[in-house]
């Protein structure tokens, strides 16, 4: 039964007309609905001009801005600040009702309650629905009602829980006769360079269209992705997360497919789904995590933070091949293979000594499908300091790594192309070489290839001593 007379859908990270939630909830509650997108100063100001993710969703959003056109329906495409052009257009256009998505993280909470202010105050209701996660918030908890913080019995009980109702998308196509195309005048973001972008390449396809171009991928590969996922020069993996992340996939669909389909690549790839909803239903019950340590006893842990080899590990002259190459990859695309992603974070960590938050920033700062939930909680898990941390102990050898999820140097040859000359089995350690293999492949090791900065060896045994001495430090002042 329809209740409200118009909807302002606002859209945020929920970037297309299939099975959209908030979409779904404005056409049902209303007679006419139009959306709108915000380029939100409060976030953009804090961006270079060549961040990748800005041509992302301007690509994305001028395709959906098509979409809603094609439907009889309006999309606002506006340029400012969020908190302040939402209360004045849901106004200006005399709803009833905001609609959107929830969002999790703290910033996105606080900015969601000025705005609910603000429209209150004008006599509008503000509305927030799920739609980037299958269980949000505290809808999957412990036997006795709390928040889980280790993803093994977080994962049995998201399991437990799911079934087809929670899978199952919205018609959204049933109901577009009740899209809006209002006569407002307005003035819109005309183009990222009138907002202060300039556009990038990217190697991905942006949009509900590129979006589904990736999934129909994915899907003949599904099958494989347990056997080939960490192999960073196979095409291994789903290369989907900047589309969960911007929304123009829905997440009830690949959840679904992966659930029904059965087998143990759909187990493994439904498995980092939940993983995805396990850190960000953990950001909203501890806030603070995106800013401190969750574990308080490593959060005035001492680090070396020698700039010179933070600067050498961003721009991928470590002198370590597989790190290296990584971090090339990073630079040079926007994305980093998962496997990889756990290696170069334990070498900043526990070979350089370098305090995991100028990784998580750098990291933020790189990455298109960045995820402040995910990064964070990948980081503090390398650092032994979250919630469902490694172990101190546990130090990843880039060497081994490199032999194992690289062993024919591939990888490395694409973005280390100085190495090329080397064997399969030289390549990974090439300062063992003689002078005379050296010789032979061209190499002249601190000038065409750095030397390593760090011998693993001597750092993973200062790594454990500190470890060693927190641990001593944290047992004399409990007994105290």
């Amino acid at each position: 039964m329809l209740n409200k007379h118009s909807t302002l859908l606002w859209l945020r990270r929920d970037l297309r007309l299939d099975d959209n939630a908030a979409l779904y909830k404005a056409l049902k509650q209303s007679q006419k609905v139009c959306a709108v997108f915000v380029f939100d100063r409060d976030i953009l100001d804090l961006l270079p001009a060549n961040d990748r993710r800005v041509t992302f969703i301007w690509q994305s959003v001028h395709a959906l801005q098509q979409a809603f056109s094609l439907q009889g329906g309006r999309l606002f495409v506006l340029h400012g600040k969020a908190s302040e052009l939402i209360p004045t257009l849901a106004e200006h256009l005399g709803v009833d009702c905001v609609v959107a998505a929830e969002d999790y993280e703290p910033n996105a909470i606080r900015r969601d309650d000025v705005v609910n202010l603000a429209l209150t105050a004008k006599g509008i209701a503000f509305s927030l629905v799920k739609d980037q996660v299958i269980f949000a918030k505290d809808e999957v908890l412990s036997q006795k009602k709390t928040p889980l913080t280790v993803f093994t019995p977080y994962k049995n009980a998201w399991l437990k829980t799911v079934n087809s109702f929670y899978l199952s998308p919205y018609p959204i196509a049933s109901y577009y006769d009740r899209l809006w195309q209002p006569d407002l005048n307005i003035e819109e973001a005309s183009s990222l360079n009138q907002m202060g972008f300039i556009e990038q390449s990217l190697l991905v396809q942006a949009g509900e269209a590129g979006a589904a171009i990736a999934w129909q991928d994915f899907i003949k590969r599904m099958d494989g992705y347990k056997a080939y996922r960490d192999f960073p020069a196979v095409k291994g993996v789903s290369y989907l997360s900047v589309h969960l992340r911007f929304g123009t996939l829905s997440i009830r669909k690949l959840a679904a497919e992966a659930w029904q389909r059965g087998g143990e690549g759909a187990a493994t790839w439904l498995s980092e789904l939940i993983w995805r909803e396990f850190y960000m239903q953990f950001l909203w019950h501890h806030p603070t995590v995106s800013n401190q340590a969750y574990k308080v006893e490593w959060r005035d842990q001492p680090w070396g933070n020698r700039q010179d080899w933070f600067e050498a590990w961003c721009e991928g002259r470590t002198g370590y091949p597989i790190v290296d190459a990584a971090m090339r990859q990073l630079n040079q695309t926007g994305f980093m293979h998962n496997r990889l992603r756990m290696i170069v974070a334990a070498f900043l960590i526990k070979d350089l000594d370098i305090n995991w938050q100028w990784g998580e920033a750098y990291f933020a700062q790189q990455l298109l499908d960045f995820e402040l939930s995910s990064n964070n909680g990948g980081w503090q898990w390398a650092a032994s300091t979250g919630c469902d941390a490694a172990q101190p102990f546990r130090i990843f050898n880039p060497i081994l790594q490199s032999q194992k999820f690289d062993p024919e140097g591939k990888f490395i040859r694409k973005y280390v192309p100085e190495l090329a000359a080397l064997s399969s089995t030289d390549i990974h350690a090439p300062w063992d070489l003689t002078p005379m293999m050296r010789q032979a492949a061209g190499l002249v090791l601190g000038k065409d290839y750095p030397l390593p900065i760090v011998k693993h060896d001597a750092a993973r045994k200062l790594a454990l001593e500190k470890y060693e001495m927190i641990k001593n430090k944290l047992s004399s002042a409990r007994a105290e």
